[in-house]
């Protein structure tokens, strides 16, 4: 999570449901069943991150899965946390509201500004993951130069004109049923990546992998916990079910199969490319083979029909600050350009997919899907004035999550800073 959302009924609407409280809570149009609740679920926990797990493991060695399912066991509880907020003020419609209801007006500014920096810098990391695999598809065959910009530039550039028309659209309702097939592009990377490695001579290198590198260790930790960035969207499919009481089942199989799919994906990936995996595991495969050629594709289409929807609750939160004469048609296809420019300069500027996508898991995820959810159940169902087993545990997994965010994130910046 990359972090994704939908409406939780028959319209899927991905990320449409992060904002800030004050954008129109218009996409529940109805109860959800157990099994679509699941899928809309998966669809949130599945995202870009699969192609990155192959280089967490590589920049860890093997022991570093564990923490893949201690993260993945953390932010299970985590989301629990929020379901136990919403139980005890059923009148919780989103994240926001819980930072509100546990710590006021400041609440609510921490998760929005967490959200929709996270979603900013998601967006971007889709132009940058644009970029390297068109420029690995095509690079020898298109030579693009423009201005001085090299290939991997120029397509960074020509991807942001074709979603630029996505931006400007209010009604996303196609790009969402498109963008709302992340599982099943998980399901068909995996495959694709497992048939390359078997039937494309490909094979595995199990004598050169690691079994631990203290060094990347923060890299890993950092990846693994962007994987599983999707709490701000619990809140609407807790709200969108028809039995709410289901909510904990409901995230146990979301969170198994994505945590199965990750691993899986991990291991496999590990194995076929050993340390010199890349940051995007695609970038690993030859482009000559038909296996290799369905990775790629997948990976691209996807992104391109997300961007508008995860950037829409940005969009949004930027043009309710303005004054109504200011609220035009014009003015909002402006801020929209404008962010569109800004995360291209953005991706021009800092081309590292892995380091970005690093950061974004140790600041921003962290924050968002450990951190925050167990501060604002600790205030809000007033356990931290009692010592109890419950109480220093959440208390551990804060502290764990604390120090995640800063190695992480101190790591990740050494690393970005150091390639500039």
């Amino acid at each position: 999570m990359e972090p994704k959302s939908d409406d939780g009924s028959s319209n899927i609407r991905v990320r449409l449901l992060y904002n800030d409280g004050r954008i129109e809570d218009n996409t529940i149009s109805g109860p959800t069943s157990f099994s679509r609740t699941c899928f809309n679920g998966l669809n949130a926990l599945s995202g870009v991150g699969i192609l990155s797990v192959p280089y967490a493991l590589a920049s860890g060695g093997w022991l570093s899965l564990i923490f893949l399912f201690i993260i993945a066991i953390s932010t299970y509880y985590t989301s629990l946390l929020i379901q136990r907020c919403m139980d005890i003020d059923p009148t919780i419609r989103n994240y926001p509201d819980i930072g509100e209801r546990a710590f006021g007006t400041m609440g609510r500014m921490l998760v929005s500004t967490t959200m929709n920096v996270e979603l900013y810098m998601v967006v971007t990391g889709f132009l940058i993951l644009e970029g390297d695999n068109l420029q690995n598809l095509f690079g020898d065959h298109i030579q693009l130069q423009i201005f001085g910009l090299d290939g991997k530039q120029c397509f960074v550039i020509i991807i942001s004109l074709i979603i630029l028309p996505t931006v400007w659209l209010n009604n996303m309702s196609i790009l969402s049923y498109i963008s709302a097939t992340g599982v099943l592009a998980s399901i068909v990377l995996l495959a694709s990546i497992l048939w390359a490695a078997l039937f494309d001579g490909i094979g595995f290198q199990t004598s050169q992998t690691h079994f631990i590198n203290w060094k990347g260790m923060p890299t890993a930790i950092s990846l693994y916990a962007f994987c599983y960035c999707a709490h701000p969207v619990f809140p609407t499919l807790y709200t969108s079910m028809i039995n709410p009481k289901k909510f904990s089942k409901v995230m146990f199989v979301c969170f198994l199969l994505c945590t199965i799919s990750y691993a899986s994906m991990a291991i496999v990936g590990y194995l076929m490319f050993g340390p010199s995996v890349l940051s995007q595991i695609t970038l690993n495969l030859p482009t000559n083979k038909i296996s290799s050629k369905v990775a790629i594709y997948t990976t691209l289409v996807n992104p391109i029909a997300k961007y508008s929807l995860m950037i829409k609750p940005l969009e949004n939160s930027i043009e309710n600050q303005l004054p109504i004469h200011y609220k035009a048609r014009v003015c909002s296809l402006l801020i929209r350009t404008a962010l569109v420019i800004s995360t291209v300069i953005v991706a021009l500027a800092i081309p590292f997919f892995g380091y970005l996508m690093s950061l974004v898991g140790a600041f921003l995820s962290v924050t968002a899907s450990i951190v925050l959810p167990c501060l604002c159940f600790l205030k809000f169902s007033g356990i931290y004035q009692r010592l109890g087993f419950e109480q220093v545990f959440i208390v551990g997994i804060v502290i764990m999550g604390i120090a995640i965010m800063l190695v992480g994130t101190y790591t990740s910046v050494l690393q970005i800073i150091s390639h500039l």
